[in-house]
C-alpha cells in the first residue's frame, strides 16, 4: 500500500517529531505514521470492535458471539469467534496484540 501525505509549512513540527521518533525506535517513518494512527483509532476498543474494524468480521456475528457468552459461557469472545467459524485464529491474535499495546 502506498500513502502520500501533504502537509503544509505549519505541520512541519509534526513532520520533525515523527522523524526523531522514528530515529529513536530504529523504524520508519510510515512505520510510526502508522502505529500513532492505530492507537488513535484503536486503543479505547474491545476486541469485537477491533475485529470488525479489521474487516473481518461482521457487527452481527460479534452480536450472535456476545449472545453465546451471555448465555452461560465463561469463553472469551474471541474462542467463541473461532469456534463458530466467523474468523480465523490468527486475526483474533492480532486484534489481541493491538489491545494490549494500548492498555
Amino acid at each position: 500500500m502506498q500513502v502520500t501525505l501533504y502537509f503544509s509549512e505549519e505541520d512541519e513540527y509534526l513532520i520533525r517529531l515523527v522523524d526523531e521518533k522514528a530515529r529513536r525506535e530504529r523504524r520508519s517513518r510510515s512505520s510510526v505514521v502508522l502505529s500513532i494512527l492505530e492507537e488513535f483509532f484503536e486503543k479505547d476498543k474491545r476486541i469485537g470492535e477491533i475485529l470488525i474494524d479489521l474487516r473481518v468480521v461482521s457487527p452481527q456475528q460479534v452480536e450472535e458471539a456476545l449472545k453465546l457468552q451471555k448465555n452461560g459461557t465463561k469463553k472469551p469472545l474471541g474462542e467463541i469467534l473461532v469456534e463458530q467459524g466467523f474468523v480465523d485464529k490468527k486475526y483474533v491474535e492480532r486484534a489481541l496484540e493491538i489491545q494490549s499495546r494500548f492498555r
